[in-house]
């Protein structure tokens, strides 16, 4: 396979100019329409909610998300990730060995990173790996996705609905990680066999073609001491500040990596947050969980999952809490939940939003979707 071939269309288009450039660009992002035409169903069902839009969303999410956006990309452009995958090709002989340590890499990091600044580090890195070696990047970033999932479930800090039943439990930190630790330990043991099975044992080396670019190292050098400083102030709960000041010094240093940004994300999220957030909010949903017997354990552990596949798992679990502080099948629920379907967590959104691939849609749904199932079966096993 040539380089050309590795990379996903995103990585390899030039971004778009002007507004009709621009324009042309989100008519064809197929979830961007999607979301669009909900939101306008949903507008049509309740059109007195509309000056409460911008209250559905979470801002400092979106700031943060813009900041691990914009400091990414200023660490791809600066060549600093080809130069690190092409060190790393060093260590690993085969297919399989690259899958397995990027794979592990993405749940580990996902432990105390949370989820999605996990696939920040871990999917640019393979994309970079990719470029060096030929190899299909669509299909490890979709084992990464199913790996910062199951990782992060661990701890209480590994993503945002575990951050949240963590409070409304009043548990321990370590009481919390050893609640979940037989869960994902199954999990990731079942993962990385996964791995071993669909990534062949094939050799694998550098292309011929493949020489590293010239290292840039002043924007390196800012995007990576910018990092740790960034991650500090947001979980200081200052992401809105500290994303301007990346802006800017961005805007000062190098204004073109901004352009390289993916800013039809940022919408996608926002679209996500007041869609779901609409729904859930429906009378009929109120109605349909009200008649739930959430009570019964049970029960209340395959609503979890079910609500993950509808609203994506944050929302399901800060729903289902107002009927149940069982917080115990809670984080079982709404982190298997994450698995299956795309909308079950975001950092399925973000991970096949950075594969830049139409049938990484495709690929996350052939092994998510059984991953969902066996998970699910674990889940019920360990819980009951």
């Amino acid at each position: 396979m040539n380089e050309s071939n590795a990379l996903p269309r995103a990585t390899r288009a030039a971004p778009p100019r002007g507004l009709k450039g621009i324009a042309a660009h989100l008519l064809k992002d197929t979830l961007l329409l999607i979301l669009l035409a909900a939101l306008l169903l949903l507008t049509a069902l309740a059109p007195g909610a509309v000056a409460g839009y911008p209250a559905l969303v979470d801002w400092p999410t979106m700031a943060a998300l813009t900041g691990l956006l914009v400091l990414t990309k200023g660490l791809e452009a600066s060549g600093s990730l080809h130069h690190l995958g092409a060190w790393l090709i060093g260590f690993m002989a085969t297919e399989r060995a690259t899958a397995l340590c990027l794979v592990l890499a993405a749940a580990l990091l996902s432990t105390l990173l949370t989820n999605d600044v996990a696939l920040f580090v871990v999917v640019p890195l393979t994309l970079g790996v990719c470029r060096i070696t030929g190899m299909s990047a669509t299909k490890l970033i979709v084992f990464e996705a199913l790996a910062v999932n199951a990782g992060s479930a661990l701890t209480p800090i590994g993503n945002p609905q575990n951050l949240f039943l963590w409070q409304l439990s009043g548990a321990p930190f370590s009481a919390f990680v050893l609640h979940m630790l037989p869960l994902v330990a199954v999990l990731m043991l079942l993962l990385l066999a996964l791995t071993a099975c669909v990534f062949p044992g094939r050799p694998v080396a550098a292309l011929a073609e493949a020489a590293p670019a010239p290292l840039d190292r002043t924007l390196f050098g800012v995007s990576l001491a910018l990092y740790l400083p960034f991650l500090l102030a947001t979980d200081a709960h200052q992401a809105p500040w500290a994303v301007a000041a990346v802006l800017l010094i961005f805007v000062c240093l190098r204004p073109g990596v901004l352009r390289q940004v993916d800013w039809a994300l940022l919408l996608v999220f926002v679209l996500m947050f007041i869609d779901l957030r609409l729904f859930a909010s429906l009378d009929g949903v109120h109605r349909m969980m009200a008649g739930l017997d959430l009570s019964q354990p049970a029960q209340l552990y395959l609503s979890a999952i079910a609500a993950s596949q509808v609203v994506s798992n944050v929302p399901a679990a800060i729903a289902l809490s107002e009927f149940s502080r069982n917080w115990q099948v809670l984080a079982y629920g709404v982190n298997v939940g994450g698995f299956g379907l795309m909308v079950g967590s975001l950092a399925n959104l973000i991970a096949l939003r950075m594969a830049g691939e139409r049938r990484a849609y495709l690929i996350f749904h052939l092994y998510a979707l059984p991953f969902l199932l066996v998970a699910a079966g674990v889940g019920y096993v360990l819980m009951f």
